[in-house]
């Protein structure tokens, strides 16, 4: 039985990168004997056990053979005589099939670590064809770590998608890299990859369309860099990634579709719906006047809310911001929710009766607080 570190780990510590977690591949045991020696059995597909003082992740050496389309088609094969060879064969790209055994030594049977130096993604045999997730996560390691991809490799995942392969992928495994590799440096990387190789039209078909003009695509680009650059919440960066079906025609019908085909998360989901419907009028922010700012908090429910407004705002500046041109309409309206929020709105309700009453001196007071924090601004 030996035992070697596998994967994310090496891969990381070959970049100097800080290790997070650590995967261990183990060869020449069996499930019995990992018992005995008092590993827990967690894997449901194939052999995975946990450490019984660490609790890290080992896993038996396997190989895979495909049986049905999609990411789950598998068959796995897992017993003693899988060599360490054959468990890396199967992995999805060169730089995630390394190891170090026991004594530290590097085993690198793919050009791993060349390909880490060279800044390179390059599958690591045609078993990367069976997958389809592989083509998102080629699409996040670009975003992590803004490697190129190789010419072979993008000419697999074209043909993957020709042959419907990323037709089937389900919803939460999509939602889930890309909500990686949204928060990863160079997010933009990600969707260009994924348009290039044609998968982009497959997951998100709405957005490649919106994509087809030329400027809407550069703007994206733009704005989830700057949305990375500034460190943005996910919620923050998807909004500002489905300001770009502003130019379809009927933009919020089609942000809907892709959120419920994603299966997006309720916070990333409302802040794009709000970002899309209000983008303009906040983009306009430093030429409304006091009666138009309370009207647009009123209606993204800025005085409940009042973090997810920032959020909004975020979203909206990451479209249109640059370094050279900074967002000033967010400034001001970031004066005039605080003032609007000063507003005691119980005091106004003890002296007034009815809702009628209450709502006009409340919208009243909100205006004139508005007013008078913009004029001293």
């Amino acid at each position: 039985m030996k035992i070697y570190t596998v994967g994310g780990a090496v891969r990381d510590e070959l970049l100097g990168l800080p290790v997070k977690d650590r995967d261990y591949v183990v060869v020449g045991a069996t499930p019995e004997e990992m018992i005995r020696l008092g590993y827990k059995p967690v894997g449901k597909d194939f052999p995975v056990f946990l450490h019984p003082k660490t609790h890290e992740e080992y896993a038996l050496a396997r190989t895979e053979r495909k049986t049905a389309r999609g990411y789950k088609g598998f068959q796995v094969y897992a017993a003693p005589d899988v060599t360490l060879d054959q468990d890396l064969s199967r992995r999805d790209l060169t730089i995630n099939a390394v190891a170090r055994d026991e004594r530290g030594r590097l085993i690198d049977p793919y050009g791993g670590a060349e390909d880490l130096k060279r800044g390179i993604l390059r599958h690591v045999s045609p078993a990367f064809a069976e997958d389809p997730v592989r083509i998102l996560r080629a699409a996040r390691f670009a975003a992590r770590f803004g490697f190129r991809l190789a010419p072979a490799t993008l000419r697999l995942m074209r043909a993957m998608v020709e042959a419907g392969e990323a037709d089937a992928l389900v919803p939460e495994r999509v939602w889930q890299e890309l909500a990686i590799g949204l928060m990863e440096v160079a997010p933009a990387k990600m969707f260009a990859l994924l348009r290039r190789c044609g998968a982009l039209a497959r997951v998100l078909p709405e957005l490649a369309a919106a994509w087809e003009s030329r400027a809407r695509y550069a703007r994206s680009r733009r704005a989830l860099e700057f949305a990375a650059a500034r460190g943005y919440a996910l919620e923050v960066r998807y909004a500002a990634l489905s300001c770009a079906l502003a130019g379809l025609a009927a933009p919020e019908h089609e942000l809907r579709q892709m959120s419920a085909r994603l299966r997006a998360p309720a916070d990333a989901r409302d802040l794009a719906q709000l970002a899309l419907r209000h983008g303009g009028v906040i983009r306009a922010g430093a030429k409304l006047d006091p009666e138009r700012i309370v009207a647009l908090l009123q209606e993204c429910d800025a005085w409940r809310r009042p973090a997810r407004f920032e959020q909004l705002l975020q979203a909206v500046e990451s479209r249109v911001a640059s370094r050279a041109r900074p967002f000033a309409a967010a400034a001001r309206l970031r004066v005039a929710l605080g003032a609007a929020r000063g507003v005691d709105a119980g005091a106004i309700a003890a002296h007034a009766s009815g809702t009628r009453e209450i709502s006009a001196r409340l919208r009243a007071a909100r205006v004139a607080a508005v007013k008078s924090a913009l004029v001293a601004r």
